[in-house]
């Protein structure tokens, strides 16, 4: 298991905020916080280290966070902070903007520009996901990504609502992950984060053929688990929906030794298997829930299930 946790619960209400500063300076570097919840500051850390890649998700109260000149001349890790807003609100201020961000925008921070970040409780904690890249790593230019220092980028449709989803089911499930892991989870979160700054500045010539490839993948597989309910989701709408021909869609995938058709098979497998070990859904009818996932003829989801499974749904369900 990679991740790693961390509270202020730990230790009495007046040591919290000391606690705190120490967590959050090893954590990402060195800057002064402030916070109206000094005398019993409360909040947890969850860290998935991931190489040079860092996700955290970070739940706590009202916190004002400043990086000033002298903090970078002493100690520079030349790392992005993005932060993925999921509760509350606020305002962050660096390289001539200020902004203010709320649930469900990305914000980019560059450690080695000073900068001001303002954390507003709403309606009672603030919770977000943080990548901490290497600007080295992340594959684009400098140039490029200052454009987007401070800007909020809204993450509810296209790009960007993939790498919502993706980051919100990495802080979910970090516990269910190990080093082998890691490369793919780091590659994955960077071509995301790289694609997303391509599609909001039209900048995507910027990126590298490879990354465009893989932020492609990605797309199309978070696309396939928005529809796997739909019975009709074909290769061949998938690879409509995306502006590629299924010989594309096919190439994509054969680097991983699938198939397009047996990913969409093996995902509606899943869902449906998770579905069955689901005491709340005890009583839903095996039918309806092949149903739910796009499987319209029973007995062939119940071969397709034994075949994969190595026993009857029905069985399965009571076994687990």
């Amino acid at each position: 298991m990679l991740v790693q946790e961390f509270t202020t619960e730990v230790v009495a209400s007046a040591e919290r905020w000391d606690l705190w500063q120490d967590i959050s300076a090893r954590t990402y570097m060195p800057h002064l916080l402030r916070t109206d919840c000094r005398e019993d500051f409360r909040a947890t850390t969850r860290l998935l280290p991931l190489g040079d890649v860092q996700i955290s998700s970070v739940a706590f109260a009202h916190l004002v966070s400043v990086r000033t000149p002298r903090l970078i001349r002493r100690a520079d890790p030349e790392v992005y902070l993005i932060n993925c807003q999921f509760h509350g609100k606020g305002v962050v201020a660096q390289d001539g903007h200020d902004r203010a961000f709320a649930a469900g925008d990305l914000t980019f921070i560059d450690s080695s520009l000073p900068y001001e970040s303002w954390h507003c409780m709403s309606p009672d904690t603030v919770s977000s996901v943080i990548v901490t890249i290497p600007r080295a790593v992340l594959p684009l230019p400098p140039r490029t990504v200052r454009r987007v220092l401070a800007q909020p980028i809204p993450l509810d449709r296209g790009m960007g609502g993939v790498l919502y989803r993706w980051l919100a089911d990495l802080a979910a499930r970090a516990d269910e992950f190990t080093e082998a892991d890691a490369p793919t989870l780091a590659t994955v979160t960077t071509d995301l984060l790289a694609s997303v700054i391509g599609d909001c500045l039209d900048a995507e010539d910027a990126l590298t053929p490879e990354a465009r490839r893989r932020a492609l993948h990605t797309r199309i597989r978070d696309f396939i688990d928005q529809n796997l309910a739909d019975p009709s989701l074909s290769p061949a709408g998938v690879a409509a929906a995306h502006g590629i021909s299924v010989r594309h869609l096919h190439q994509l995938f054969a680097e991983e030794g699938a198939t397009p058709a047996a990913w969409i098979r093996h995902r509606r497998l899943e869902r449906c298997r998770r579905d069955l070990t689901d005491p709340r859904l005890r009583a839903r009818p095996i039918q309806t829930v092949a149903a739910r996932w796009g499987f319209i003829d029973p007995a062939a989801f119940s071969r397709v299930f034994r075949r994969t499974y190595g026993m009857p749904p029905r069985d399965y369900r009571h076994h687990t």
